[in-house]
């Protein structure tokens, strides 16, 4: 078994997020941050953005600090 298949649902969105943030950490930090806001607009359906939006909430925790600069470039869902 995979270790995203052994994660909670939450340390999955974390472990994407960050992924997506240490790629694009090798571009200026503006770009890097634009990159990884439209990333997740484009391609995480509201659900998936609604929970990290509840984690970013709650202080985004294991969040690596681009995930917490790009946060106000992604689109937050409706409830």
């Amino acid at each position: 078994m995979s270790l995203e298949a052994r994660l909670a649902p939450q340390e999955k969105l974390i472990t994407m997020a960050n992924q997506i943030a240490r790629f694009m950490e090798s571009k200026p930090h503006a770009e890097a941050r634009e990159g990884l806001a439209s990333h997740i607009n484009d391609f995480w359906e509201p659900r998936m953005r609604r929970h990290l939006f509840e984690m970013l909430d709650a202080g985004g925790a294991g969040l690596r600090p681009l995930v917490l600069d790009a946060a106000p470039l992604i689109r937050r869902p409706g409830t």
